[in-house]
């Protein structure tokens, strides 16, 4: 039976690290944390801050199965707060807010502004006319319209679908050769991709962490550097440190501020290294790969968001420590060194065991099982094998 003296959190996605980060947060805060996921085989239900472990139908294939389930699992266990990690779970619960308001608070954006922030082609239209850096940007609306375009472009360029995450569906384009194919070869899966300049290496890449009220007012922030990527030219961060940067920092800050955001976010930008300006990649509307970062700096994003649903507004956090690192070894900084041709000469090394792992840790080590184990669910489940091919 719950234990209703405690606070009170139900946790979505669980199979994702950042879902992890947020279980290990609240759990050894003594919160009661109920997490669910499609598969049994999800990292976060194995974490012994787990005090109830669920399976839910897919809310991406079975939605209308999985709001059901969602309304009885409120009604009967009274959470306080849901905290979805997922765009798609974080998407339902939005549309749908007031159907469960009743039962919790659901302290997120509303799902047409995150639709807004997720579609690259309108995010670097706004920014643009607010005066943001970004890479020079193409935008198709028509496939008649891509020779005149293929004029304009200097290439290299990206090609890059307007809403997905991590590294899929991007290809880079070497020369006007090879770019009417690519173009059409990404538009097949990914309707009119964005195309943008190429942004050389050499200048790194950066993140940004946000947490706003009710009022658009920041209530923490958090900036990060990318040391490692996989893919290596480019894709979700494997290795990572934190930093200050305050104009990175501010410029985010005011973008959201602009766009009159709520809850999370997270703001990439690139630096160009032929002027050393900071460009504007994406905003992703919702918790963030490298979540675990943040909180071993001092900025504990899952524990502010539940302060800040329950109470209404809390205090600012922005100070952390800096020179932090953390990683994500399987699979991600493994895949790494393998496909790196410098892989022994990395800096810091692959083989330094002194730096945090996002899922190994002595206090908590079943997750590291459940993250092996979670091979089997990209096996047998149809969704899964999805998220691989894309």
């Amino acid at each position: 039976m719950m234990n209703h003296d405690k606070p009170r959190v139900l946790v979505l996605d669980g199979m994702w690290n950042k879902t992890l980060a947020v279980v290990r947060s609240l759990g050894s805060k003594g919160f009661f944390v109920a997490v669910g996921e499609k598969t049994r085989f999800a990292t976060s239900l194995f974490s012994k801050y787990c005090n109830r472990r669920i399976i839910y139908p897919s809310p991406v294939e079975k939605s209308g199965e999985f709001l059901k389930w969602l309304e009885n699992e409120l009604k009967q266990y009274r959470y306080d707060v849901v905290i979805p990690t997922e765009l798609s779970t974080q998407k339902l619960l939005t549309d749908h807010l007031q159907r469960f308001s009743a039962y919790c608070k659901i302290p997120f954006a509303n799902s047409e502004l995150c639709m807004k922030l997720q579609d690259k082609a309108v995010l670097m239209e706004f920014a643009r006319l607010k005066g943001v850096d970004i890479p020079r940007t193409y935008i198709v609306h028509d496939l008649a319209d891509l020779e005149e375009v293929i004029e304009k472009i200097d290439f290299p360029a990206v090609i890059k679908p307007r809403a997905s995450s991590g590294s899929r569906g991007i290809v880079y384009v070497k020369n006007k050769s090879e770019f009417k194919c690519s173009y059409e070869s990404v538009h097949m899966n990914y309707p009119f991709p964005i195309i943008q300049e190429f942004i050389p290496k050499g200048g790194g890449a950066l993140g940004v962490g946000l947490l706003l009220n009710n009022t658009s007012d920041v209530r923490a922030s958090f900036v990060y550097r990318r040391l490692r990527e996989y893919p290596v030219e480019g894709g979700p961060s494997t290795l990572r440190e934190s930093i200050k940067r305050d104009d990175v920092r501010i410029i985010a800050e005011n973008l959201l501020k602009d766009l009159k955001w709520t809850g999370v976010a997270h703001v990439e930008f690139v630096i160009d290294p032929r002027d050393l300006k900071p460009r504007l990649l994406e905003v992703n509307p919702r918790f963030w790969g490298s979540l675990s970062l943040a909180i071993e700096a001092g900025v504990d994003f899952p524990y502010l968001l539940y302060q800040l649903a329950v109470k209404g507004d809390i205090d600012p956090v922005h100070d952390y420590r800096t020179g932090v690192m953390c990683r994500f070894v399987l699979p991600g900084d493994l895949l790494h060194f393998i496909h790196n041709p410098d892989r022994f000469r990395l800096k810091p090394g692959f083989f330094n065991i002194t730096i945090k792992d996002d899922v190994f840790s002595l206090k908590d080590p079943l997750p590291f099982l459940g993250r092996i184990s979670s091979i089997f669910s990209f096996i047998s489940n149809r969704e899964m094998r999805a998220i691989i091919r894309r």
